[in-house]
C-alpha cells in the first residue's frame, strides 16, 4: 500500500468513527482530496485508491493537471478564490465551485457554463466567524445572494462552504460549524433545496462532521506537507 493510499484510509477511518460518533452514515460525508500543488502522479495514486473527488485553490495550475489525467474519470472542485479573469476556466473545466462569495462572479460562470456540460454545482462561501479580512459572504447577506444564484441558469446552488479560524478547542470548532449548520437549515426552510455543507479540513474534520459537515476537504492528511506554490 503506497503512503498515499494508506493515508487515504486512515482519514476514511477518522470520517467512519465521526459520524458514528454523533450516529450519522459515514456514506453521508463526501472525502474531497486537496491536491493543490501535487502533481499529477500524486492524484493518480489517490485515485488507484479508490478516490475520485479531488479540490484545487490553483485554476491554471489545476486546469494544466486536469489535461495529464483526462483518462481518469476524475470530479474536479475549485476550493480557491476565483477572480473575474479565471471564471471562464472554472466554468469550462470544473463540476464544482465551492468559493462564491459574489453575485458577479456567479453571473460570469453562469454565462460562460458551456451548453453541453451539466450545471455547474455551486456553494456560497460564508464568512462564518465575521473575520474582517477574510472572505466569504456575511451570514446576514447569505440569503438574498443564494436567491439571486439559484435563480441563474447553467449553476446548481448546493449549499454552503465555510473555512473558520483555527482552533485546538474541540468545543469551539463545533459551536462555528454549528452556526454555518443553521444557516443552511434556515436557508432550507425558505425554500431553498440545499443539501451541501463544505466545511472541515485535516485539524477539525471531527468537529465539522459532528456539526453536520456532508463534504471534508482533507489535503495535508493525505498528500503531507506542502513545500511550493505555483509560480
Amino acid at each position: 500500500m503506497t503512503t498515499i493510499a494508506g493515508n487515504l484510509q486512515t482519514v476514511r477511518d477518522r470520517i467512519a468513527a465521526a459520524c458514528a460518533r454523533v450516529q450519522r452514515p459515514a456514506s453521508e460525508v463526501t472525502l474531497l482530496a486537496v491536491s493543490k500543488t501535487f502533481g499529477p502522479e500524486a492524484v493518480r495514486e489517490a485515485h488507484a485508491a479508490g478516490q475520485l473527488a479531488f479540490g484545487e485553490n490553483y485554476i491554471q495550475e489545476a486546469v494544466e493537471k486536469m489535461a495529464l489525467l483526462a483518462d481518469l474519470p476524475l470530479e474536479w472542485h475549485c476550493i480557491g478564490p476565483i477572480q473575474s479573469n479565471k471564471t471562464r476556466l472554472v466554468a469550462q473545466h470544473f463540476a464544482w465551485a465551492h468559493t462564491i462569495d459574489r453575485l458577479k462572479i456567479a453571473q460570469r460562470l453562469s454565462e460562460q457554463r458551456p451548453p453541453g456540460l451539466p450545471p455547474l454545482q455551486v456553494c456560497i462561501q460564508v464568512n462564518v466567524d465575521g473575520g474582517a479580512t477574510k472572505a466569504g459572504v456575511a451570514p446576514g447577506e447569505t440569503p438574498d445572494l443564494a436567491r439571486e444564484i439559484a435563480a441563474l441558469p447553467g449553476l446548481r446552488l448546493r449549499g454552503l462552504m465555510t473555512i473558520p479560524e483555527p482552533s485546538d478547542d474541540f468545543a469551539a470548532q463545533v459551536a462555528v460549524h454549528e452556526r454555518a449548520a443553521q444557516l443552511l437549515r434556515d436557508l432550507r426552510e425558505a425554500g431553498l433545496p440545499l443539501d451541501t455543507l463544505s466545511m472541515g479540513m485535516t485539524a477539525d474534520l471531527e468537529a465539522a462532521i459532528v456539526a453536520g459537515s456532508t463534504m471534508v476537504r482533507i489535503g495535508t492528511a493525505i498528500f503531507g506537507g506542502r513545500t511550493r506554490k505555483p509560480a
